[in-house]
């Protein structure tokens, strides 16, 4: 195994983390933010990408939903060798996000569905009081199987 390989599979955690306001000028920045923090790594095609739209919409949420006057909400970006995990929090623990069909007159209310679409896994935690986070997270290496998938047990992941 050459140098650069092996750097690479034992890289430690890389993490980002940043407060901001829960306006629509919060939730754009923190898009920004972990645009450029996402570019400054060696991420498989399309993660960059998939992770801005993550960003985007538990961002947007977390201004729309979460927000409570003088709080804000924090963005964090953590990454392993196999995982990157997008985590919004906020301090509306109360008022947990649920994914539902939106009516056909609806201008809103896609957002979960997209990030179920998107993310690998995703997912919400409660507290400390009054916070909850909400989480999405997206495989960063293909899984490897003994034996090819067939049928109805295909497993996804």
């Amino acid at each position: 195994m050459n140098q650069e390989k092996s750097t690479q599979l034992h890289s430690p955690t890389r993490n980002f983390s940043v407060v901001l306001s829960p306006t629509p000028r919060g939730a754009r920045l923190a898009r920004l933010l972990a645009t450029e923090w996402l570019r400054t790594w060696d991420l498989p095609h399309g993660i960059t990408e998939t992770a801005e739209h993550l960003v985007a919409e538990l961002a947007a949420n977390a201004a729309t939903h979460g927000r409570l006057p003088g709080r804000d909400f924090r963005l964090a970006l953590h990454t392993t060798t196999d995982v990157l995990r997008i985590e919004v929090t906020d301090t509306r623990g109360d008022d947990l996000p649920h994914c539902q069909p939106p009516s056909t007159e609806a201008v809103s209310g896609r957002g979960l569905l997209l990030v179920e679409a998107l993310a690998d896994r995703w997912g919400v935690e409660r507290g400390p009081v009054p916070r909850k986070t909400v989480w999405a997270e997206l495989r960063l290496q293909k899984p490897e199987y003994d034996e090819p998938c067939s049928g109805a047990t295909g497993g996804l992941f």
